[in-house]
């Protein structure tokens, strides 16, 4: 008897089914939180005056709804896509599932890099900070990948280094901050990442950054994907090893640059949510990366909700949130990996 030649591909099919399902089924849920972003607040609103402020000119509620919410909203989107892209093409690239922009230095170089232009050279609009934070994290990209020995790399080497890097790199912040004692203050909330001081401006200019970063990742994903059988085996498969590496580095740069100059470090959003999705899209990086694109948001303006209304009538930094939120997972990944290595 022949063996069933359509099985594999009628299986494959299913499989494809089940991730297009499952990707709509997050843009629900992003969409759902997108609301819950506009609808919650640390001042509380009715739904009803929210509803007015959204499609009413002359309503009171307007200004809080376009001038605050909503720019914050679309910030939280624009900086999560960015970071969960970025830690997903990180971890593919390093073949570390440790890694993170935040855990392994990238948005600590962004941050020094952003640190020195506002308090040494004087520098304050969006777009001057962007390309400091640019350099920074690229620098650190760059010097992370070479420490941590490369194509060679392990991830412990890689965690090393990057918690070498991040320490020096915070500690430099902090120094900064302390001798610039005027910018302490408007540094302050920036330093441990925060979405509360969006503005339209700010959002319409990250936007494209983050746009040509998505379509970046989405590029290099079959690349990388090749990539992970090995360098021989990708260069039989058409991919070039090299080319794919230095486009993913810049990617990352990218990703990670934007969101940091706009929001702060934010970490562990990268960290968690490509482990997430991995169960539903399996390690291939043309459904692991819109996952992650759609997923990370949610994380990141959840965690920004929940920061408004803990402490109401006050907030927490999302970057609070997320290390809150994150920390226990990290510790329970590096327990259950090393229960498996043993």
């Amino acid at each position: 008897m022949s063996p069933d030649r359509t099985a594999a591909p009628v299986r494959a099919s299913g499989s494809r089914g089940r991730r297009a399902a499952g990707l709509l089924g997050a843009l629900l849920v992003l969409g759902a939180v997108l609301a819950l972003s506009i609808a919650v607040g640390a001042r509380p609103l009715p739904l009803g005056q929210v509803w007015d402020g959204l499609f009413h000119e002359g309503s009171p509620a307007r200004t809080v709804v376009y001038e605050l919410r909503l720019p914050r909203t679309l910030l939280g989107l624009l900086a999560g896509a960015a970071l969960g892209l970025a830690g997903a093409v990180m971890q593919a690239l390093t073949r570390n599932p440790l890694a993170d922009p935040g855990v392994l230095g990238i948005n600590a170089g962004a941050a020094a890099a952003v640190v020195t232009a506002l308090s040494f050279l004087g520098v304050t609009s969006f777009l001057g900070l962007v390309w400091f934070a640019f350099a920074g994290a690229g620098a650190v990209a760059v010097l992370l990948y070479a420490v941590g020995g490369g194509r060679s790399a392990t991830p412990a080497r890689l965690a090393l280094a990057g918690s070498a890097l991040n320490a020096a790199l915070y500690s430099y912040v902090s120094a900064a901050q302390l001798l610039d004692t005027a910018s302490l203050d408007r540094m302050r909330f920036w330093t441990v990442g925060s979405l509360a001081s969006a503005d339209a401006g700010t959002v319409a200019r990250l936007a494209p950054f983050v746009a040509c970063g998505v379509a970046g990742a989405l590029l290099v994903a079959r690349p990388l994907n090749a990539l992970s059988m090995g360098d021989d085996a990708a260069r039989g498969l058409g991919a070039n090893p090299a080319w794919t590496r230095a486009a993913s580095i810049a990617v990352v740069t990218l990703l990670c640059g934007a969101a940091t100059a706009a929001c702060g470090p934010i970490v562990f959003v990268g960290l968690m949510v490509p482990h997430l999705v991995r169960p539903f899209t399996g390690p291939d990086l043309r459904w692991l990366l819109p996952y992650s694109a759609v997923l990370a948001p949610v994380l990141l303006l959840v965690s920004d909700v929940l920061g408004r209304v803990l402490v109401r009538p006050s907030e927490l930094q999302v970057g609070v949130v997320t290390v809150v939120l994150g920390g226990p997972f990290f510790l329970y990944f590096v327990r259950s990996r090393k229960a498996a290595d043993s």
